[in-house]
């Protein structure tokens, strides 16, 4: 079995003539947490789109687990193990806690994710089972946004912006449920504009930038990276 889960070689991506990604090109380990990092605007939600068949590529190729699903619809791939937490989070308003949850959920192994298991994951979650998801917190969008995910029984699980807008103590929440999920050997590709975040929690990092990717390495490596840190990610350097 080989140990790359994810390829995604040289894809671009389009909305209209808005040329989004131009040829990025990155691999994500299985069982691993692989972070892509940039400023707003350089084409990491469009990366996410692309994965998951909600905006194909014109060209390139992507491929899970050994199978090219580049043109396939979003179902086929969900099918072959992609979940997405969105940025935005993106749960039904209109519908419970436990509604959400369970248009989601897939059957799986005993040991995989059951609606049960999300709630035991997130008792928040669970004391708030009938209530619309309008009704919830940032913080608890959050949490259902992930849950939804999981309960789908994903192999790859991609989250777009999972920070964003939350409190330092969802923040370490989040983070901890990474850790949890790659020590049960569930592969992540985090995208993330937190670098400090996603350095922590992850063991590789690619930066993008207009598209494309532009450096690979270690997280470790990459937070010692004064350069590529003030250049492409915003961070100052050590003064």
């Amino acid at each position: 079995m080989s140990d790359t889960f994810l390829e995604v070689i040289e894809v671009h991506t389009y909305y209209g003539d808005s040329h989004v990604l131009q040829g990025a090109t990155l691999r994500a380990a299985r069982g691993k947490v692989t972070a892509v990092l940039g400023r707003n605007g350089v084409g990491k939600t469009t990366l996410c789109r692309t994965l998951t068949g909600l905006t194909p590529s014109r060209r390139g190729r992507v491929v899970i687990d050994g199978v090219d699903v580049t043109q396939l619809p979003p179902h086929r791939i969900s099918d072959a193990g992609i979940s997405l937490v969105p940025q935005g989070r993106r749960i039904f308003p209109s519908l419970t806690v436990d509604e959400n949850l369970r248009i989601a959920a897939r059957p799986s192994a005993s040991d995989g994710w059951s609606v049960d298991r999300a709630y035991a994951l997130f008792p928040r979650l669970a004391e708030r089972r009938l209530n619309g998801g309008a009704e919830l917190s940032g913080g608890e969008q959050q949490m259902l946004a992930i849950a939804r995910a999981l309960v789908a029984n994903p192999k790859l699980l991609v989250m777009d912006e999972p920070t964003e807008g939350l409190a330092p103590a969802m923040v370490a929440e989040v983070g901890r449920l990474i850790r949890q999920l790659r020590e049960e050997g569930i592969s992540v590709l985090l995208v993330e504009q937190n670098t400090a975040f996603a350095v922590d929690v992850s063991d590789v990092t690619h930066v993008m930038h207009q598209g494309t990717i532009v450096h690979s390495c270690d997280a470790a490596v990459l937070w010692k990276d004064e350069e590529i840190k003030s250049q492409y990610l915003g961070v100052p350097g050590k003064s």
